[in-house]
């Protein structure tokens, strides 16, 4: 059974940037609801729909969806590495199940996850172990992603799973909203950047460091207005919270992709993961907006949902 869900923006700069006091402890304060939320709701599994960010996907094979069976933290951002606690008959049961309801999706025994999918799960065990999960990735960062549409189909397939198990399950969605990282793209690659897109990898030491030592550098121009970046936008934000607030899901079907990198950023796109996880609850679902303000330190519109099936 669904006992609940929570969607909350990730940031891989929560670690190490530091946001203006008073947001920061609005923005923990709003965190501990939503873990004493997810401890009221006493739940045994959760399952994460995520992105990657051309960690554990890459176009040598490149699904729209694929749910991990076996897995493994690569530990970037702060994260903790090692082997996830995934319960295997039980992914590969919500596997068979969605593929029964006409909605293919991969599945893989090597899942390399980043911190898009552990980061919040960390964040919402604050004194419950939450980690026993089912991770669902949702192609978000590699064009050509897949429509709101078949988002949809896969979060309600999904969903349909869970409310047949047995167990008490969380909806975890890790994601969005407005930010533009640099995200490489295959069209505008140098050579030796293309290649690493198409036939992936694990980063060496140095290049992860470098990685991340210039994502800590641009959130803090981000707020000088010196990065470059697409700035984080409020209103574009506010407008997908209100969608998801209401459940009207359905005016997000039709929404363009390049509607949604000019608005949003190239980050953006990762609502897709608030979209699956709200199918998934299925209509009529009641949600609450715990927090929501535009972080320029943490390069991202940080927003925190819980919500209940009907």
């Amino acid at each position: 059974m669904i006992v609940g869900a929570v969607c909350m923006s990730h940031s891989p700069l929560l670690d190490r940037n530091r946001a203006p006091t008073d947001t920061e402890q609005r923005f923990n304060i709003a965190l501990k609801q939503a873990t004493d939320f997810v401890a009221s709701l006493e739940p045994t599994l959760t399952i994460v729909f995520y992105p990657d960010h051309v960690n554990g996907f890459f176009y040598n094979l490149l699904p729209a969806f694929c749910i991990g069976v076996e897995g493994y933290s690569i530990g970037d951002y702060g994260t903790v590495a090692g082997k996830l606690d995934i319960p295997e008959a039980l992914a590969m049961s919500c596997v068979s199940s969605v593929l029964a309801q006409g909605v293919d999706a991969a599945l893989s025994y090597r899942m390399n996850v980043d911190h898009g999918a552990v980061q919040p799960v960390e964040l919402l065990s604050n004194g419950r172990d939450i980690s026993r999960l089912i991770p669902v990735f949702i192609n978000c960062a590699a064009a050509p992603r897949p429509t709101f549409a078949r988002v949809h189909a896969l979060g309600s397939a999904v969903g349909a799973w869970a409310r047949s198990c047995p167990e008490r399950v969380l909806i975890v969605a890790s994601g969005g909203l407005s930010h533009d990282p640099p995200v490489p793209a295959l069209a505008t690659a140098t050579p030796e950047v293309r290649a690493h897109l198409i036939d992936g990898g694990a980063l060496e030491h140095a290049q992860r460091m470098a990685r991340q030592i210039r994502a800590h550098q641009l959130g803090y121009q981000l707020g000088a207005g010196t990065s470059g970046l697409l700035p984080l936008n409020p209103e574009w934000d506010r407008k997908m919270l209100d969608a998801f607030a209401a459940g009207d899901l359905a005016q997000l079907d039709e929404i363009a992709d390049e509607d949604i990198t000019a608005t949003g950023g190239r980050g953006a796109h990762e609502i897709r993961s608030w979209f699956a996880a709200l199918a998934a609850l299925g209509p009529d679902y009641r949600a609450d907006v715990l927090f929501y303000e535009a972080i320029n330190e943490w390069i991202t519109g940080m927003g925190i949902l819980t919500a209940r099936a009907a």
